[in-house]
């Protein structure tokens, strides 16, 4: 298995500028039709009952991507360095524009998720850079049993490098749409929903695209890639759960943790490795994209099932 993930990280995903600008849109219109449902009373509600949000933030910005860091020094030497850096890229990642979608699906606290969604997009702002280079670092300095010594020197990361493309295609989103929201309430409450439904769209069709236009590499490492984010998520889901047991939290929010944990912006995650500000193209970061890819395909099956299972859903009930 080391043999062919070593492979990985050699390749270069078939990704032009052109791509590269469609993705930075997608995830920027995607910010725009989360921050068109931020309301001053999400945040009134938080301060009221905090305790749901707190124990979700902490379970997504702390406890996540340790929990990653310890998964990619579990693996070992079963993985090289930039597989185990692109699974803290993605835990470190503001929760997915899918995960309001499936707490309604899962009937968890959807007023919650749509809290924890405000807190993620705009706490990521700094966290996920921070995140990414505490964590990141500090897997390439202890965790990394690499002798690629080169490579783990050239990944070193600059969380103000991540910290300025993360204001461009998050912050400024979120500003717009918020204001649009503000002035314009009556328009942003015709357009929201048919905006989420087509960012979801659109996201899907750009994963399709990247697959697409790599299939026969995805084709011979898939099955690398596949179990590792299978356990990774599943371990996601199974610890945001528990994370809102331990709390004494009600099993409709520990529902909803579960599912802002698990589900992660990967999409953010491309578009950061495919910043040449950020990463070199010319680096060695297969590993690092095919990770980030592929969450992004799978976190919406694994989404749907246990939310499928969460909520009751049968082919009996819904005939």
């Amino acid at each position: 298995m080391i043999e062919a993930l070593q492979e990985i990280d050699s390749v270069r995903l078939n990704f032009n500028d052109n791509g590269r600008l469609f993705l930075n849109l997608t995830i920027a219109f995607i910010m725009f039709g989360i921050a068109l449902e931020l309301k001053p009373y999400d945040f009134k509600k938080l301060l009221k009952s905090p305790k749901p949000a707190f124990v979700g933030v902490l379970s997504q910005f702390l406890l996540m991507p340790l929990l990653t860091f310890l998964i990619a020094i579990a693996f070992g030497d079963i993985i090289t360095p930039t597989i185990g850096m692109g699974m803290i890229l993605v835990a470190s990642c503001p929760g997915g524009n899918i995960s309001n979608f499936i707490s309604s699906l899962a009937k968890g606290n959807v007023a919650l998720s749509v809290s924890l969604t405000a807190l993620s997009s705009l706490g990521g702002l700094i966290l996920t850079p921070f995140n990414f280079a505490f964590w990141g670092n500090l897997y390439l300095k202890y965790g990394a049993h690499s002798e690629a010594s080169s490579l783990v020197q050239n990944l070193q990361v600059d969380a103000v490098d991540v910290l300025q493309t993360i204001v461009m295609i998050l912050g400024i989103p979120l500003i717009i749409g918020i204001f649009v929201s503000s002035k314009f309430p009556d328009f942003s409450a015709s357009i929201v929903s048919w905006i989420k439904k087509l960012s979801i769209v659109i996201f899907i069709a750009l994963i399709g695209i990247i697959f697409a236009s790599n299939f026969e590499l995805f084709l011979k490492y898939i099955q690398y890639i596949f179990l590792i984010v299978l356990i990774h998520n599943a371990l996601a889901l199974t610890m945001g759960y528990f994370t809102g047991k331990a709390f004494g939290l009600e099993h409709q929010d520990r529902k909803t943790i579960a599912i802002e944990t698990g589900i992660q912006n990967s999409g953010l995650a491309l578009a950061l490795l495919f910043n040449p500000a950020v990463f070199p193209q010319d680096m060695a970061i297969g590993g690092m994209a095919f990770i980030a890819a592929w969450w992004g395909v799978w976190h919406i099956i694994s989404g749907l099932t246990i939310a499928s299972f969460w909520g009751g859903f049968s082919i009996k009930k819904s005939a």
